[in-house]
């Protein structure tokens, strides 16, 4: 069974790009090859001119699962890739209690998974993909569980982390508002054997703010999105 048929992409450093389609038409494979933990029957994928071909240890991955160690505290938690990597220094642990304070969680550095919210949860998980500051973000629908207000707040809070950091990010999702509104480009996925349909362009101004979503601007993106996708979109 084919998955994904003739995708070709070259992902700029510094940005985020949406992959945008229904279920199953292939984004979480590409973001598997992408990783290195998937191999393509056909074609390559490339990071810094050389062919990925198994895992990569200086990539973070953000899952719609947080996917915490429940034994584990959330400091403890979000340094443990540098503690699989032998790098577990003071740098790491200031680093982790810096992002931490970041996303607002100074205060449950000691908590353990059980005591937090769905959204402290995925603050935690993106604290852990970022410990190593990594050269590429991988996020599978990582907002797709929360309720909208926390997913809101996930949205500024990501485009924050990219403003500090220049991460470059592949994000992996089913709604079109959030893809426009995260995204410097959107790929649109065709249903399986998934196609890219269409390349969208974000041409608009950062920081984004919410209220950019009740622009024109804003809908004429969400309407060519839509149509890449059989779905009719209304202002």
């Amino acid at each position: 069974m084919v998955a994904l048929s003739d995708v070709d992409y070259e992902l700029r450093k510094g940005e985020l790009v949406a992959l945008l389609g229904p279920s199953g038409c292939g984004k979480t494979t590409l973001l598997r090859m992408v990783a290195g933990l998937t191999k393509p029957s056909g074609g390559s994928v490339v990071i810094r001119g050389r062919e990925v071909t198994e895992p990569q240890d200086d990539f973070g991955f953000v899952f719609q699962s947080p996917n915490l160690l429940p034994w584990r505290t959330v400091l403890s938690n979000v340094l443990f890739p540098m503690e699989i990597k032998g790098r577990l220094d003071a740098a790491a642990k200031a680093r982790a209690i810096e992002l931490l304070e970041h996303v607002g969680l100074g205060k449950f550095l000691r908590s353990r998974p059980h005591e937090l919210s769905g959204g402290m949860k995925q603050r935690v998980a993106l604290c852990r993909a970022l410990i190593h500051s990594p050269s590429l973000i991988l996020m599978d629908e990582p907002f797709g569980a929360l309720d909208e207000l926390t997913r809101m707040e996930m949205h500024e809070l990501l485009l924050d982390i990219r403003r500090l950091t220049g991460a470059t990010v592949m994000f992996v999702t089913h709604s079109i508002s959030e893809a426009v509104y995260l995204a410097d480009e959107v790929l649109v996925f065709s249903a399986r054997p998934g196609r890219v349909s269409d390349r969208i362009r974000i041409d608009l101004p950062y920081p984004r703010e919410a209220a950019l979503r009740y622009t024109a601007g804003f809908r004429e993106y969400e309407r060519r999105a839509g149509a890449g996708l059989g779905v009719l979109h209304h202002a």
